[in-house]
């Protein structure tokens, strides 16, 4: 990559977001275009690769925080005029500075000339992008996520829920390695199985990946017919997930190893697993407990009565005492929602008067005759209320 197209490059064009985008907009673009342009779904199409290739370049560099900081920073430097007496950039027609394959593979590169401050940003940046690994070095999967509805009693109880997953997992033909099984990978006599040759551009000295065996040090003559070397293939499988009792909604669950497979042979990525709880039509939650509200008459509070209490292991007997108000709120231990460990929260249970909307006559000649009797008793529902308006 010469310098022009270095100033050239836009990585944020690339994946189509703003420079200001979070780190979250930028693996979301990159995400969506990966799979529009991934070249298992275009086969044969040349062009729809090479937009997945720079696609690719663009999110190694903004993905890594320190690597993005410094890719902005050579932008604003090198767009500024930054000079340090010699002059940088290099005049036209000198061959230009060739980065190699800056983003995607080989060990670090060796400033031979100090640049001064926008040297020294390179050189970060160099050191950097060096450490990052192409498509054919080993590199550590992506991490999957994805959501799961489950009934408000599932959540309570726990269970163990199977999910179905499409995607990317290891060649079982080739367990990963991209090689046709009976076959070996052999060394690459360009670069003697170092992966990098060493070039010297004019003050410059650095090293790049060998153009050979694209910086593995390795050649695969026989690649495996399954994945096309990839080492990777698309299925579907079935993941048994636990969900331990007492998972609140939006809680996530994390399955080591159970993401994107690895290349060459590199750890899976993890699998996040977010909850999403449908409400009850009678329970509700207050942290490890439950909370439910039992319609009463009125009769009941002012007398006392035995209610009969739904719960998710079976019924609960409550006893309501003589003149209990409503709104009243009792507690029953140990009857709510399973904590870590042997602990369970409480049963929360609120009863609250239901008022018939229409009395039969003789409901209603009985009502009359007791607050008539309540008056003669002196019974004020309202003493001292509101005296101060």
């Amino acid at each position: 990559m010469s310098q022009q197209e270095w100033l050239d490059r836009d990585f944020y064009a690339a994946l189509g977001v703003p420079s200001t985008a979070s780190a979250g907009e930028i693996k979301k673009a990159y995400r969506t275009l990966a799979r529009e342009l991934h070249p298992d779904a275009n086969p044969h199409n040349t062009e729809v690769g090479d937009r997945f290739k720079a696609v690719s370049e663009a999110y190694a560099v903004l993905s890594d925080p320190a690597t993005r900081k410094d890719y902005d920073r050579v932008r604003r430097l090198l767009r500024s005029g930054a000079s340090t007496g010699t002059g940088f950039p290099p005049r036209a027609g000198s061959g230009g500075f060739e980065f190699g394959d800056l983003f995607g593979s080989g060990p670090p590169f060796t400033m031979a000339d100090p640049l001064g401050g926008v040297g020294d940003v390179l050189g970060d940046l160099f050191r950097r992008a060096g450490t990052r690994t192409a498509s054919a070095r080993p590199r550590r999967g992506s991490d999957v996520e994805t959501e799961t509805r489950l009934s408000f009693q599932e959540a309570v109880a726990g269970m163990v829920l199977p999910l179905w997953m499409t995607g990317p997992m290891v060649c079982t033909s080739c367990h990963g390695s991209g090689i046709r099984p009976g076959t070996r990978q052999r060394t690459c006599p360009h670069c003697r199985g170092v992966g990098a040759r060493n070039r010297n551009l004019g003050g410059f000295g650095f090293s790049e990946p060998c153009e050979g065996c694209r910086g593995t040090g390795s050649i695969v003559d026989t690649p495996c017919p399954d994945c096309q070397g990839n080492g990777i293939g698309d299925r579907t499988r079935t993941i048994s997930v636990r969900v331990p009792p007492g998972v609140s909604d939006g809680q996530r669950i994390r399955l080591p190893a159970q993401g994107e497979p690895g290349l060459g042979g590199a750890p899976s990525g993890d699998l996040y697993v977010t909850v999403r709880v449908e409400p009850d039509p009678v329970f509700a939650r207050s942290g490890d407990d439950l909370t439910v509200t039992v319609p009463v008459s009125f009769a009941e509070l002012a007398l006392g009565t035995v209610l009969s209490v739904p719960n998710f292991d079976g019924r609960v007997s409550l006893k309501i005492p003589p003149g209990t108000q409503s709104g009243r709120t009792f507690r029953l231990r140990g009857r709510g929602v399973p904590r870590r460990g042997d602990a369970v929260g409480d049963l929360l249970v609120t009863v609250e008067v239901a008022v018939p909307s229409d009395l039969g006559q003789e409901a209603a000649e009985a009502l009359r005759a007791y607050a008539r009797a309540e008056e003669i008793g002196g019974f004020d529902p309202r003493p001292g209320w509101a005296e101060s308006r």
